[in-house]
């Protein structure tokens, strides 16, 4: 399979509409992330713009964990913008910590939480598509549907540990990234996929600048 058939074939039947929608969603997708790595406030009006265009998106595609997943990010966004704006000195730069073990605990329960409930979803898929004589299951999953209820689970906990300005998210994002790459090319979303191959990139990034972040803070 060469680049054209990844790429740009996928895209010969996509309206002018269609295209657009991913690529404006890549483009806020991406400018968020950059605002993530500076600790930037900025981070959420932009990933909210983005989400937003992804659960259009997602929706039309069949991929209902994601789908679902920017719902959640739109809402966490909110969250995440109200407690960023309450724990800066400045409305825009917040400080990052290490997460407790505490944290990690809850963390795992909403990893498990998300499995549980991302697979139901994907359990009632032909009844939600209106399929005839639909018959409940997860027969009908395919690998691109596995590994979308896992990333699901693990972009929840990164969403989740980021509003809280922990540094573990990145990590999380990492994972997430790179599992999503070789997905979207199978969905046919090759904007995309170029998308978390530049996600993957940053969150490496974002991760060692609130790494040196933390460590100039304690030298001060």
């Amino acid at each position: 399979m060469n680049l054209y058939d990844l790429f740009v074939k996928p895209y010969e039947n996509y309206t002018a509409l269609q295209i657009l929608l991913e690529a404006s969603g890549a483009f806020f997708g991406t400018l968020s992330v950059y605002f993530s790595i500076k600790k930037n406030i900025w981070v959420y009006p932009t990933g909210i713009i983005s989400t937003l265009i992804y659960v259009y998106i997602l929706f039309n595609f069949g991929l209902l964990g994601d789908c679902l997943i920017n719902v959640y990010y739109t809402i966490m966004s909110v969250y995440g913008w109200i407690l960023w704006s309450k724990n800066s000195s400045d409305h825009i730069h917040v400080d990052v910590t290490w997460a407790t073990k505490k944290e990690w605990f809850y963390a795992g329960i909403l990893f498990i939480l998300s499995l549980a409930f991302v697979t139901l979803i994907y359990y009632y898929k032909p009844y939600i598509d209106n399929a005839e004589n639909a018959d409940f299951g997860l027969y009908h999953l395919d690998w691109a549907n596995w590994l979308d209820i896992f990333t699901t689970s693990i972009f929840l906990v990164g969403m989740w540990f980021m509003a809280k300005q922990r540094i573990e998210n990145w990590v999380f994002w990492i994972i997430g990234d790179l599992i999503c790459i070789p997905m979207m090319i199978f969905k046919g979303l090759g904007i995309t996929s170029v998308q978390y191959l530049v996600f993957t990139i940053m969150a490496i990034l974002g991760y060692l600048n609130w790494k040196k972040s933390l460590k100039e803070k304690k030298v001060q």
